[in-house]
């Protein structure tokens, strides 16, 4: 006979199931998990190249409307079934199109984590070059391509940021992720406002701050809509196994449609303090160069240490930009790697610290071969990619889309929606119900399969994104 988990459902090892201690440890866990290297790293560069203010204008609606019925949805199956993605989907079924559904959600996570810590520490890397005061090095044109193809440098580095977040996960839920998510957000946000005042006082700098909050409709295309429905996916931390994880941490009192709410204000407003960090400073260093503001992934790597290197205190500049970048990658990386334990603890009824042990295994070898992707394995290229570039083509463009539409199918095909607004309803009332409901049957199916095909073909070269 199984044991009870302290919210009276039986868990897969009849062990206790552990859980968050009330609303704020879990928006802040969430919040995490969604501001990283998403919001710092990735939005900023993609508002510069797609129009800026109208693609923060068409990422506010798409995030306030799709993003918000599928994290609804995720978050509600979790703590309903008590399971992360595998479990939660089984407790409908147990045949292959459950299986499918569970495991895409579940492996996402696992595929992300290596390749996310490669990057975890790259920005480590910079952070402690940074304090070392090595401003005009970093803004070199060769020093980000000569560390990456160093090998062992990169590799030393992976396994620093990697360490970091194994010692936070097998600590537990309460002990490790809800008290690293506690102190690590506010302080995140408090240097994000710190940094953000110091861009737009630059000279020049005040052109950026137009550039991002002002929709210009002469800046938009068809590919700025698909652009900010792939970026909301990715921030939201929405198809990655980690909102049925959270849920499934979460107590019955807690009102998910709040605690959504909010996740989504301070997402938000993450993403337009890393606008606000990066875009306005690139105006001042650069007049906003169209070749500057395109310069797309590497803008945080190239550009931005081009412009620390010519501003007054650019050593000090750089350390709190990095340290804040910092902090958001550590907090989406023990998000990734929290799925991927419970996944396991809830399959196989292993012990926390040997679940936490298998996966900074696949950690290490997944992380090194992308590290070394660029050095001694640069000879190896998987449909014309290197390893790190093939395994975000690979869970972003194909797996994220497909998991979410699996979800999809899972409420409307077998839960119902019925089933959910139930669950919601516990704890509060269900105050934008209808939207969920016209979202969920109409048009989340239809705005997932745009993003698959859109994502595959630019892969594929048939389009430009």
């Amino acid at each position: 006979m199984t044991k009870p988990s302290a919210t009276g459902q039986p868990t897969h090892s009849g062990k206790q199931r552990s859980s968050f201690s009330g609303k704020m440890g879990y928006v802040l866990a969430v919040a995490g998990s969604a501001v990283g290297l998403g919001n710092i790293w990735r939005f900023p560069y993609l508002a510069a190249k797609y129009g800026g203010g109208i693609f923060l204008l068409i990422y506010l609606l798409l995030m306030l409307t799709f993003g918000y019925a599928l994290i609804i949805s995720e978050t509600a199956l979790g703590r309903m079934t008590k399971k992360s993605p595998v479990g939660a989907f089984h407790s409908f079924g147990k045949s292959l199109p459950f299986h499918f559904g569970g495991w895409v959600n579940a492996v996402i996570p696992m595929l992300i984590v290596p390749y996310y810590c490669v990057i975890g520490g790259w920005v480590a890397k910079y952070l402690f070059e940074y304090v070392k005061g090595s401003a005009a090095v970093l803004a070199e044109d060769s020093y980000f391509s000569n560390f990456i193809s160093s090998g062992a440098s990169a590799e030393f580095w992976l396994i620093v940021f990697s360490l970091a977040v194994f010692l936070v996960i097998i600590a537990g839920v309460k002990q490790g992720v809800e008290r690293v998510s506690k102190i690590m957000m506010p302080v995140l946000v408090i240097l994000a406002i710190f940094v953000s005042l110091y861009s737009v006082t630059r000279p020049g700098a005040m052109e950026g701050v137009k550039y991002l909050l002002v929709p210009n409709l002469d800046n938009f295309s068809w590919m700025t809509v698909v652009t900010a429905m792939g970026q909301m996916f990715y921030s939201l931390s929405i198809a990655m196994g980690i909102l049925y994880t959270y849920g499934s941490y979460l107590k019955k009192e807690v009102d998910i449609e709040k605690s959504t709410s909010q996740v989504e204000l301070f997402d938000t407003a993450i993403a337009i303090l890393a606008g606000l960090m990066i875009i306005p400073a690139v105006f001042a260093f650069s007049g906003g160069s169209p070749d500057t503001l395109q310069a797309g992934p590497s803008l945080m790597f190239i550009t931005i240490p081009k412009v620390f290197a010519h501003m007054e205190m650019g050593d000090g500049f750089g350390i709190l930009f990095f340290l804040l970048v910092l902090f958001a990658a550590l907090t989406s990386a023990i998000s990734l790697m929290e799925t991927g334990v419970s996944t396991f603890e809830d399959q196989f009824g292993w012990s926390r610290k040997k679940c936490s042990l298998l996966m900074a295994a696949i950690i290490l070898v997944l992380g090194s071969a992308s590290a070394l992707g660029f050095s001694s394995l640069d000879f190896i290229s998987l449909l014309g990619m290197s390893i790190l570039d093939f395994f975000d083509f690979l869970t972003n463009s194909i797996m994220m889309p497909l998991a979410a539409l699996a979800t999809c199918f899972l409420i409307t095909r077998v839960a119902g929606l019925d089933a959910i607004a139930k669950e919601v309803e516990q704890s509060s009332a269900f105050r934008r119900k209808k939207l969920y409901y016209f979202f969920m049957k109409y048009l989340a199916p239809v705005f997932l399969g745009i993003i698959l095909i859109s994502s595959i073909a630019n892969a594929f070269g048939w389009i430009s994104m």
